[in-house]
Protein backbone atom coordinates (compact mmCIF):
# COMPACT_ATOMS: atom_id res chain seq x y z
CA UNK A 1 0.00 0.00 0.00
CA UNK A 2 1.03 3.37 -0.75
CA UNK A 3 3.12 5.87 1.38
CA UNK A 4 -0.40 8.39 1.84
CA UNK A 5 -3.88 8.54 3.16
CA UNK A 6 -5.73 8.42 0.14
CA UNK A 7 -7.94 11.94 0.40
CA UNK A 8 -10.01 12.90 -1.97
CA UNK A 9 -8.16 15.40 -3.87
CA UNK A 10 -11.04 16.55 -6.19
CA UNK A 11 -14.70 16.04 -5.90
CA UNK A 12 -16.15 12.80 -5.52
CA UNK A 13 -20.01 13.33 -6.46
CA UNK A 14 -19.23 12.47 -10.22
CA UNK A 15 -15.72 12.23 -12.36
CA UNK A 16 -14.09 15.52 -12.35
CA UNK A 17 -11.67 16.63 -14.97
CA UNK A 18 -8.53 18.73 -13.08
CA UNK A 19 -6.59 21.14 -15.35
CA UNK A 20 -2.69 21.50 -14.14
CA UNK A 21 -3.01 24.79 -12.65
CA UNK A 22 0.11 27.02 -12.33
CA UNK A 23 3.14 26.51 -10.35
CA UNK A 24 1.80 26.76 -6.54
CA UNK A 25 1.83 24.26 -3.21
CA UNK A 26 0.68 21.20 -4.43
CA UNK A 27 -0.80 21.48 -8.13
CA UNK A 28 0.81 20.40 -11.03
CA UNK A 29 1.99 22.78 -13.88
CA UNK A 30 0.34 23.68 -17.41
CA UNK A 31 1.00 20.70 -19.92
CA UNK A 32 0.66 20.43 -23.75
CA UNK A 33 -2.71 22.95 -24.46
CA UNK A 34 -3.60 19.97 -26.97
CA UNK A 35 -4.94 18.17 -23.76
CA UNK A 36 -6.38 20.66 -22.19
CA UNK A 37 -10.01 20.81 -23.38
CA UNK A 38 -10.68 16.89 -23.00
CA UNK A 39 -14.21 16.46 -22.86
CA UNK A 40 -15.53 16.26 -18.89
CA UNK A 41 -17.88 13.55 -19.50
CA UNK A 42 -16.41 11.04 -21.36
CA UNK A 43 -12.50 12.03 -21.16
CA UNK A 44 -11.89 11.17 -24.93
CA UNK A 45 -8.85 12.97 -26.27
CA UNK A 46 -9.22 14.72 -29.69
CA UNK A 47 -6.81 13.87 -32.46
CA UNK A 48 -4.59 16.45 -31.73
CA UNK A 49 -4.25 15.16 -27.69
CA UNK A 50 -3.86 12.10 -28.95
CA UNK A 51 -1.16 12.49 -31.12
CA UNK A 52 0.80 14.40 -28.36
CA UNK A 53 0.58 11.51 -26.10
CA UNK A 54 1.38 8.95 -28.85
CA UNK A 55 4.41 11.29 -29.65
CA UNK A 56 5.73 11.89 -25.66
CA UNK A 57 5.06 8.76 -24.01
CA UNK A 58 7.91 9.71 -21.07
CA UNK A 59 9.24 13.58 -19.94
CA UNK A 60 12.19 15.19 -21.93
CA UNK A 61 14.42 14.53 -19.38
CA UNK A 62 18.01 14.00 -18.36
CA UNK A 63 19.28 11.45 -15.93
CA UNK A 64 22.02 12.24 -14.02
CA UNK A 65 25.20 10.28 -13.86
CA UNK A 66 25.44 7.57 -11.96
CA UNK A 67 27.89 7.65 -9.14
CA UNK A 68 30.13 4.45 -10.72
CA UNK A 69 32.73 5.39 -8.14
CA UNK A 70 31.10 4.61 -5.03
CA UNK A 71 28.74 2.03 -5.86
CA UNK A 72 31.80 0.35 -7.27
CA UNK A 73 34.00 0.63 -5.01
CA UNK A 74 32.00 -0.10 -1.52
CA UNK A 75 30.27 -3.38 -1.34
CA UNK A 76 27.89 -3.46 1.56
CA UNK A 77 26.49 -6.33 3.79
CA UNK A 78 23.42 -6.38 5.83
CA UNK A 79 24.31 -8.39 9.36
CA UNK A 80 21.38 -11.32 9.16
CA UNK A 81 22.15 -13.01 12.54
CA UNK A 82 19.23 -13.56 15.33
CA UNK A 83 21.65 -12.53 18.20
CA UNK A 84 25.03 -10.40 18.51
CA UNK A 85 27.22 -10.92 15.76
CA UNK A 86 31.00 -11.33 16.76
CA UNK A 87 33.76 -8.95 14.92
CA UNK A 88 37.35 -11.22 15.00
CA UNK A 89 40.69 -9.86 15.14
CA UNK A 90 41.21 -12.12 12.30
CA UNK A 91 40.31 -15.14 10.43
CA UNK A 92 39.37 -17.54 13.10
CA UNK A 93 41.02 -15.02 15.81
CA UNK A 94 39.39 -13.79 18.89
CA UNK A 95 36.24 -11.55 19.64
CA UNK A 96 37.20 -7.77 19.28
CA UNK A 97 33.80 -6.80 19.43
CA UNK A 98 29.82 -7.43 18.69
CA UNK A 99 27.36 -5.83 16.68
CA UNK A 100 24.27 -5.96 18.29
CA UNK A 101 20.49 -7.10 17.48
CA UNK A 102 19.20 -4.96 14.81
CA UNK A 103 19.26 -3.47 11.11
CA UNK A 104 22.81 -3.49 10.42
CA UNK A 105 24.77 -3.08 7.72
CA UNK A 106 28.91 -3.38 7.31
CA UNK A 107 31.77 -2.54 4.57
CA UNK A 108 33.26 -5.19 3.37
CA UNK A 109 36.68 -4.69 1.85
CA UNK A 110 37.90 -8.52 1.47
CA UNK A 111 35.31 -11.05 0.38
CA UNK A 112 37.65 -13.61 -1.36
CA UNK A 113 41.42 -14.28 0.20
CA UNK A 114 39.31 -16.17 3.22
CA UNK A 115 37.07 -19.31 2.46
CA UNK A 116 33.75 -18.23 4.65
CA UNK A 117 35.20 -15.23 5.81
CA UNK A 118 34.96 -11.39 5.07
CA UNK A 119 36.89 -8.50 6.29
CA UNK A 120 34.98 -5.67 6.90
CA UNK A 121 35.83 -1.44 7.03
CA UNK A 122 37.97 -1.11 10.23
CA UNK A 123 40.32 -4.09 9.48
CA UNK A 124 37.88 -6.36 11.79
CA UNK A 125 37.01 -9.87 10.37
CA UNK A 126 33.36 -11.35 10.15
CA UNK A 127 32.34 -15.04 9.19
CA UNK A 128 30.72 -15.05 5.83
CA UNK A 129 27.45 -16.70 7.41
CA UNK A 130 26.56 -13.81 9.70
CA UNK A 131 26.81 -11.72 6.37
CA UNK A 132 24.52 -11.04 2.60
CA UNK A 133 25.88 -8.82 0.13
CA UNK A 134 22.73 -6.38 -0.51
CA UNK A 135 23.45 -4.81 -4.10
CA UNK A 136 22.98 -1.16 -3.86
CA UNK A 137 19.74 1.04 -6.01
CA UNK A 138 20.97 2.27 -9.30
CA UNK A 139 18.40 4.56 -9.72
CA UNK A 140 18.98 8.24 -10.98
CA UNK A 141 16.84 11.00 -10.52
CA UNK A 142 16.93 13.21 -13.69
CA UNK A 143 17.61 17.21 -14.69
CA UNK A 144 14.46 19.02 -15.67
CA UNK A 145 14.60 20.55 -19.05
CA UNK A 146 11.28 22.49 -19.04
CA UNK A 147 10.74 23.81 -15.94
CA UNK A 148 8.33 21.58 -14.83
CA UNK A 149 5.29 23.12 -16.82
CA UNK A 150 5.03 19.29 -18.50
CA UNK A 151 3.86 17.33 -15.22
CA UNK A 152 5.51 13.77 -15.06
CA UNK A 153 5.96 10.97 -12.49
CA UNK A 154 7.38 7.58 -12.22
CA UNK A 155 5.60 3.95 -11.16
CA UNK A 156 6.23 2.48 -7.74
CA UNK A 157 6.49 -0.91 -9.03
CA UNK A 158 5.80 -3.08 -12.58
CA UNK A 159 2.68 -2.55 -13.91
CA UNK A 160 0.37 -2.67 -17.01
CA UNK A 161 -2.11 0.69 -16.54
CA UNK A 162 -5.85 0.59 -16.54
CA UNK A 163 -8.07 1.06 -19.85
CA UNK A 164 -10.44 3.49 -17.54
CA UNK A 165 -11.39 5.34 -14.43
CA UNK A 166 -11.23 3.34 -11.21
CA UNK A 167 -10.26 -0.36 -13.64
CA UNK A 168 -8.04 -2.66 -13.03
CA UNK A 169 -4.39 -3.25 -15.05
CA UNK A 170 -5.15 -4.32 -18.15
CA UNK A 171 -2.48 -6.20 -20.41
CA UNK A 172 -4.61 -5.17 -23.56
CA UNK A 173 -3.48 -1.63 -23.62
CA UNK A 174 -0.43 -2.49 -24.66
CA UNK A 175 2.10 -0.58 -22.24
CA UNK A 176 4.03 -2.48 -19.74
CA UNK A 177 6.00 -0.11 -17.32
CA UNK A 178 8.61 -1.41 -15.66
CA UNK A 179 9.10 -0.43 -11.53
CA UNK A 180 10.65 3.34 -12.06
CA UNK A 181 9.60 4.03 -15.20
CA UNK A 182 8.51 7.94 -16.20
CA UNK A 183 5.74 8.96 -17.77
CA UNK A 184 3.93 12.20 -18.71
CA UNK A 185 1.04 13.54 -17.08
CA UNK A 186 -1.69 14.47 -19.28
CA UNK A 187 -4.55 15.00 -17.11
CA UNK A 188 -6.41 14.09 -13.63
CA UNK A 189 -9.18 12.84 -13.04
CA UNK A 190 -11.18 11.71 -9.21
CA UNK A 191 -13.25 8.40 -9.06
CA UNK A 192 -16.40 7.91 -7.45
CA UNK A 193 -14.33 7.21 -4.16
CA UNK A 194 -12.62 10.75 -4.34
CA UNK A 195 -8.90 8.67 -5.78
CA UNK A 196 -7.12 10.14 -8.31
CA UNK A 197 -6.21 8.74 -11.71
CA UNK A 198 -3.60 9.92 -14.08
CA UNK A 199 -3.94 10.18 -17.63
CA UNK A 200 -0.54 9.03 -19.55
CA UNK A 201 -1.52 7.94 -22.81
CA UNK A 202 -4.59 7.16 -25.06
CA UNK A 203 -7.14 5.00 -22.83
CA UNK A 204 -3.73 4.64 -20.44
CA UNK A 205 -4.55 5.30 -16.82
CA UNK A 206 -2.60 4.75 -13.43
CA UNK A 207 -4.07 5.54 -9.70
CA UNK A 208 -2.17 7.72 -7.58
CA UNK A 209 -1.90 4.97 -5.46
CA UNK A 210 0.61 3.40 -7.86
CA UNK A 211 2.57 6.82 -9.09
CA UNK A 212 4.81 9.38 -7.53
CA UNK A 213 4.61 12.66 -9.31
CA UNK A 214 7.08 15.39 -9.47
CA UNK A 215 5.21 18.69 -7.94
CA UNK A 216 6.32 22.50 -8.46
CA UNK A 217 6.10 24.60 -5.29
CA UNK A 218 6.14 28.13 -4.66
CA UNK A 219 9.77 29.57 -3.39
CA UNK A 220 9.58 30.00 0.54
CA UNK A 221 10.16 33.72 1.50
CA UNK A 222 14.04 34.67 1.93
CA UNK A 223 15.42 31.60 -0.02
CA UNK A 224 17.33 31.97 -2.98
CA UNK A 225 20.03 30.21 -4.98
CA UNK A 226 19.92 26.35 -5.46
CA UNK A 227 17.85 25.08 -2.91
CA UNK A 228 16.04 21.60 -2.29
CA UNK A 229 11.84 20.52 -1.56
CA UNK A 230 10.53 17.53 -0.14
CA UNK A 231 7.34 16.26 -0.87
CA UNK A 232 6.57 13.94 1.92
CA UNK A 233 3.14 13.24 0.04
CA UNK A 234 4.62 12.19 -3.56
CA UNK A 235 8.15 10.98 -1.16
CA UNK A 236 9.71 13.29 -4.20
CA UNK A 237 12.45 15.82 -4.16
CA UNK A 238 12.61 18.59 -6.86
CA UNK A 239 15.79 20.89 -6.82
CA UNK A 240 15.56 24.07 -7.72
CA UNK A 241 17.11 27.63 -8.75
CA UNK A 242 15.90 29.88 -7.71
CA UNK A 243 12.04 30.07 -8.84
CA UNK A 244 13.14 27.23 -11.72
CA UNK A 245 13.32 23.39 -11.07
CA UNK A 246 15.97 21.76 -12.82
CA UNK A 247 16.23 18.14 -10.75
CA UNK A 248 13.26 15.79 -9.64
CA UNK A 249 14.13 12.36 -7.90
CA UNK A 250 12.20 9.94 -5.36
CA UNK A 251 12.67 9.64 -2.13
CA UNK A 252 11.75 7.56 1.15
CA UNK A 253 11.32 9.66 4.13
CA UNK A 254 10.42 8.96 8.03
CA UNK A 255 8.47 6.01 9.09
CA UNK A 256 5.16 6.62 11.45
CA UNK A 257 6.73 7.25 14.79
CA UNK A 258 10.29 8.54 12.85
CA UNK A 259 7.99 11.08 10.81
CA UNK A 260 10.13 13.99 8.72
CA UNK A 261 9.27 17.10 10.15
CA UNK A 262 7.98 19.79 7.56
CA UNK A 263 9.41 22.82 7.65
CA UNK A 264 12.09 25.41 6.39
CA UNK A 265 15.94 24.16 7.17
CA UNK A 266 19.04 25.05 5.98
CA UNK A 267 22.42 22.38 6.13
CA UNK A 268 24.57 23.00 8.72
CA UNK A 269 26.93 20.04 8.00
CA UNK A 270 28.06 18.05 5.24
CA UNK A 271 30.28 15.24 4.89
CA UNK A 272 31.28 12.73 2.09
CA UNK A 273 30.84 9.86 4.30
CA UNK A 274 29.64 9.83 7.77
CA UNK A 275 28.40 6.18 9.77
CA UNK A 276 24.91 6.38 11.45
CA UNK A 277 23.97 4.71 14.03
CA UNK A 278 20.69 5.03 17.02
CA UNK A 279 17.97 3.73 18.69
CA UNK A 280 20.35 1.44 20.70
CA UNK A 281 19.00 -1.32 22.72
CA UNK A 282 15.64 -1.21 21.47
CA UNK A 283 13.98 -3.00 18.31
CA UNK A 284 14.63 -0.07 15.83
CA UNK A 285 18.20 -0.09 16.86
CA UNK A 286 20.32 0.33 13.86
CA UNK A 287 23.91 0.82 13.22
CA UNK A 288 25.36 1.60 9.29
CA UNK A 289 29.06 2.33 8.14
CA UNK A 290 29.67 4.97 6.06
CA UNK A 291 26.51 6.46 4.42
CA UNK A 292 27.45 8.67 1.65
CA UNK A 293 26.83 11.95 0.87
CA UNK A 294 25.20 13.39 3.57
CA UNK A 295 23.96 16.58 4.27
CA UNK A 296 22.59 17.29 8.03
CA UNK A 297 19.52 19.79 7.90
CA UNK A 298 17.69 19.37 11.14
CA UNK A 299 19.51 18.32 13.83
CA UNK A 300 20.21 14.61 13.09
CA UNK A 301 17.94 14.32 10.04
CA UNK A 302 19.60 14.56 6.53
CA UNK A 303 19.66 14.33 2.96
CA UNK A 304 21.88 11.03 2.25
CA UNK A 305 22.78 8.33 -0.30
CA UNK A 306 21.38 5.25 0.67
CA UNK A 307 22.84 1.67 -0.25
CA UNK A 308 20.60 -0.55 1.76
CA UNK A 309 17.25 -0.63 -0.39
CA UNK A 310 15.76 0.34 -3.50
CA UNK A 311 12.13 1.23 -2.02
CA UNK A 312 11.99 4.88 -3.19
CA UNK A 313 8.81 6.52 -3.19
CA UNK A 314 7.44 5.14 -0.09
CA UNK A 315 8.02 6.11 3.91
CA UNK A 316 10.53 3.85 5.41
CA UNK A 317 13.40 5.67 7.36
CA UNK A 318 14.36 6.93 10.71
CA UNK A 319 13.39 10.27 9.57
CA UNK A 320 16.05 11.03 7.14
CA UNK A 321 15.52 11.79 3.65
CA UNK A 322 16.59 8.62 1.67
CA UNK A 323 18.23 9.16 -2.01
CA UNK A 324 20.04 6.60 -4.12
CA UNK A 325 23.65 7.19 -4.11
CA UNK A 326 24.04 8.70 -7.07
CA UNK A 327 20.77 11.32 -6.51
CA UNK A 328 22.18 12.41 -3.38
CA UNK A 329 25.72 12.67 -4.85
CA UNK A 330 24.06 15.28 -7.70
CA UNK A 331 22.57 17.11 -4.77
CA UNK A 332 25.22 17.11 -2.76
CA UNK A 333 27.77 18.47 -5.54
CA UNK A 334 25.39 20.94 -7.04
CA UNK A 335 24.40 22.80 -3.76
CA UNK A 336 28.39 23.03 -3.11
CA UNK A 337 28.30 25.74 -5.67
CA UNK A 338 26.44 28.30 -3.10
CA UNK A 339 27.53 30.62 -1.19
CA UNK A 340 28.92 30.03 2.33
CA UNK A 341 27.47 30.86 5.05
CA UNK A 342 29.10 32.99 7.76
CA UNK A 343 28.08 30.86 10.65
CA UNK A 344 27.98 26.84 9.91
CA UNK A 345 30.91 27.59 7.48
CA UNK A 346 28.90 25.04 4.86
CA UNK A 347 27.44 26.57 1.69
CA UNK A 348 23.83 28.08 2.38
CA UNK A 349 21.72 25.52 1.33
CA UNK A 350 17.78 25.59 2.36
CA UNK A 351 15.19 22.51 2.47
CA UNK A 352 11.96 23.06 2.52
CA UNK A 353 10.15 19.90 3.66
CA UNK A 354 6.16 20.20 3.14
CA UNK A 355 3.34 18.05 1.85
CA UNK A 356 1.63 18.53 -1.38
CA UNK A 357 -2.04 16.11 0.13
CA UNK A 358 -2.37 14.11 3.35
CA UNK A 359 -0.29 10.93 3.69
CA UNK A 360 -1.18 8.66 6.12
CA UNK A 361 0.59 5.63 8.29
CA UNK A 362 1.65 3.63 5.40
CA UNK A 363 5.65 2.37 5.01
CA UNK A 364 8.26 -0.24 4.41
CA UNK A 365 9.98 -1.45 7.21
CA UNK A 366 13.96 -0.74 7.31
CA UNK A 367 14.23 -4.40 7.66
Amino acid sequence: MKHRIFAALLPVAALTFAIFLSPVQGALAVGYVECVDIEQTNFEPDQACASVMVAHPQPTVIEVPQDNYTLSSYSYWKVITDGPANVYDGPGGGVVRQIEPGFNFVIVTDANSVPDWVQIQGGGWMQAADLRFVPPSYFRGVNITDGLRQPFGWVMFPLFPASEVGGQQDVDTGRFMDKYERFNVFASVADEEGILWYLIGPDQWVEQRWVAIAKPVERPEGVSGRWVAVDLYEQTVVGYEDDTPVFATLIASGLPDWDTREGLFTVWARAIRDPMSGAAGSPEAYALQDVPWVMYFDDGISLHGTYWHDGFGYRRSHGCVNLSISDARWIYEWTGGNPIDEETGEPLTYVYVYSSGEYGQFGISQG
